[in-house]
């Protein structure tokens, strides 16, 4: 072997007449790639007046004395160019880019967004990521932009009972939370110390509806004959509905009603309209109210809506105010 195997460094052979030849010829090229510093990498063609130690990537292209060298290193050494063909995974830094470069085998490549670093097992930006968070970035703003036209960002779980949400922080404790929290329904919570949470606001990912402690509003299919349960976020309050198809008279299945759904079970109207009955506390089961009506009663904890007034199913929207 007369040869290095990675710089191709000349060896200076056994009985070699004017080693001092070789040996300098090695130098020259560890003087010119070790700490590879480059003055820029868009020249195809030599310029006009090197300096001793001049060092270029050679662009695309190139024409003249630097023809077919595409990519590689020149470097000026003693009055003539000399050339190093790059092997993968060397650096270069650029003086024009301000840059490093890395040799992919194919191209250079800024080494600070051209590397590719997929797959990564963590990536930590001005920070230190770890297992648990496996991208981690301190920064007073974050931009996540479009390339063209939309942009979505999308935090996807494993199962229905699990987690994808966004948790707003004072200390590293929690105060607020916003997601599918261990459902498949949209929840925004709170808390003042991490540890308790009150849901502020919900709504169902099977049918339209917004609910919250005080306010909720839905839709419930109910089939002929049969009754509908729709549960009360607090004990009392008042209670609004009507038939949602355009095509049946929504103003007779439709009613406003205060409610008790505690102790003291009670249901007085306040607008009962003609194709509705008010059955106070009587238990519905799908045929107790009268036919050819939509009856309405409450139970504990409980809004029950029997669907009599017509023979196929029917949806009601309602609100709940409490």
């Amino acid at each position: 072997m007369e040869r290095s195997a990675n710089l191709d460094l000349p060896y200076i052979m056994p009985s070699q007449a004017q080693k001092h030849v070789t040996h300098n010829e090695a130098i020259r090229a560890l003087d010119a790639v070790v700490q590879l510093s480059v003055l820029d990498r868009t020249l195809t063609e030599p310029p006009a007046s090197p300096v001793e130690g001049d060092r270029h990537i050679i662009a695309a292209g190139a024409t003249d004395a630097w023809i077919a060298k595409d990519n590689q290193i020149a470097a000026w050494q003693d009055g003539a160019w000399a050339y190093f063909p790059p092997q993968e995974g060397w650096l270069a830094w650029s003086a024009a880019d301000n840059d490093l470069f890395v040799w992919n085998g194919a191209a250079w490549n800024a080494a600070s967004s051209g590397g590719s670093v997929n797959p990564a097992s963590l990536v930590g930006v001005n920070a230190t990521a770890d297992t648990t968070n496996r991208l981690s970035v301190a920064s007073s703003a974050a931009l996540f932009s479009h390339d063209g036209n939309d942009h979505r960002l999308k935090i996807n779980k494993n199962a229905g009972g699990d987690t994808a949400s966004v948790l707003y922080q004072t200390g590293f404790s929690g105060r607020a939370e916003l997601g599918l929290t261990g459902d498949d329904n949209f929840h925004l919570r709170t808390s003042p110390d991490g540890a308790a949470w009150t849901s502020q606001l919900s709504t169902m990912s099977s049918r339209p509806g917004v609910a919250s402690p005080c306010i909720s509003s839905s839709e419930i299919e109910i089939a002929a004959d049969s009754v509908g349960v729709i549960s009360t976020p607090r004990s009392s309050g008042f209670f609004f509905m009507h038939i949602s198809d355009s095509a049946y008279p929504q103003l007779l299945h439709s009613a406003i009603l205060i409610f008790d759904t505690g102790l003291s079970l009670a249901m007085p109207s306040v607008f009962v309209g003609g194709g509705v009955t008010n059955q106070g506390a009587t238990l519905l089961t799908g045929s107790t109210g009268p036919t050819g009506k939509t009856n309405i009663a409450v139970q504990h904890g409980q809004i029950l809506i029997e669907n009599r007034a017509y023979t196929t199913s029917q949806t009601f929207s309602f609100v709940i105010l409490s």
